[in-house]
């Protein structure tokens, strides 16, 4: 098994408007990324466990929203390592997106 692919996502939200945006955006954004497909997304407080399906491969992980940042871990099955830079640079513009002051609307 692989490293995870950890990305840390800074805001300025609080903690609870930060999982507010994460809870109504993350369909939305996954949406809008045709090769992919969330399966699972459980939410346990400010922790989201989830799994999606992209290239006919599984991955899972762990979204943990604190006071000021997010952060944000995938394991990555080995065919989709070849696109770890490229899930890790979208993983990191699309929550930032969704987590700057105007982006949540």
């Amino acid at each position: 098994m692989s490293a995870p692919l950890v990305v840390s996502i800074p805001h300025r939200l609080g903690r609870e408007e930060a999982v507010r945006r994460l809870k109504t955006g993350l369909g939305r954004a996954a949406a809008s990324i045709p090769v992919m497909q969330v399966e699972e997304e459980r939410w346990t407080g400010d922790s989201m466990a989830f799994r999606i399906r992209a290239l006919g491969q599984i991955a899972t992980g762990q979204v943990d929203v604190g006071d000021d940042q997010v952060r944000v871990e995938v394991v990555l099955p080995w065919l989709l390592q070849r696109f770890a830079e490229m899930a890790q640079a979208t993983i990191k513009k699309r929550g930032q997106l969704l987590l700057t002051k105007d982006g949540g609307k």
